[in-house]
This record gives structure tokens, C-alpha cells and sequence, in this order.
């Protein structure tokens, strides 16, 4: 039994890396792109959402570009508890995202040569 082999979209975005979509705007983007998040727990001990932006944490995981008009969209949607199955019942709160894009730099105004946004998450944590 033969496989039909689809050839790539043209029009969608770059093979080079894994992609995800953003639970804001609904874009997809590179993985390197975008911040991920997970439920973790805030000051108080309850159930919360986190950034995770060495994208090592345990558990599922929602992407977001780091920008806080997808930020507020993603909240204004209701897609964290969505994205992270997190129980309907139960509160999550996302303003540790919030404070963290408000907190760190996201180096959008520096590109490289091909014109790609540079971003290291790994080093702002």
C-alpha cells in the first residue's frame, strides 16, 4: 500500500522548526516565536497560569506571541482554560503572563539580517 505524499503549503509558515499556534490572535508561528505557558501556581497557592519561557516545565502547554495585544485577546477568548484543559470549574488566573510580558523585553525592534525577529527567552527568566 502506497502513502499519497502532500507537498507543503506555500503560503503557510516556515518548515524550519516545529510550529505552533497562538491561543490569541490564532496565527501560526515557529515555536521560537512565541511564549509557552502552562497552569502553575501564584502567590497564593492556587491553580494559575505561568510563563514558561525555556518551554521546559511539565504539563500541557499553550503558545502566545509575546506581544500584549494576544495577550488580551487570549483572556478577553477564555482560551487558557481551553488550551490548557484546565477544569471549567475552577479559576486560572493569567496575570503572572501579563506581568511578565509587561516585564520583559521582547527585542522587537531588533532583527537580524534575514529580517527575523530575535528573541532569547532563556535568558530573561
Amino acid at each position: 500500500m502506497s502513502r499519497s505524499v502532500v507537498p507543503a503549503d506555500p503560503a503557510g509558515p516556515s518548515t524550519d522548526g516545529p510550529v505552533r499556534t497562538c491561543i490569541g490572535c490564532r496565527a501560526r508561528a515557529p515555536r521560537r516565536d512565541l511564549l509557552r505557558t502552562v497552569v502553575g501556581k501564584d502567590d497564593a497557592g492556587m491553580p494559575a497560569v505561568v510563563p514558561d519561557p525555556r518551554g521546559s516545565a511539565a504539563g500541557r502547554g499553550a503558545h502566545l506571541h509575546p506581544t500584549t495585544a494576544c495577550y488580551e485577546l487570549a483572556v478577553r477568548r477564555k482560551a487558557f482554560p481551553r488550551a490548557l484543559r484546565h477544569a471549567a470549574g475552577g479559576a486560572l488566573s493569567a496575570g503572572a503572563v501579563g506581568e511578565y510580558l509587561e516585564r520583559v523585553p521582547t527585542d522587537t525592534d531588533t532583527a537580524d539580517q534575514a529580517g527575523r525577529t530575535t528573541r532569547n527567552w532563556s535568558s530573561s527568566s
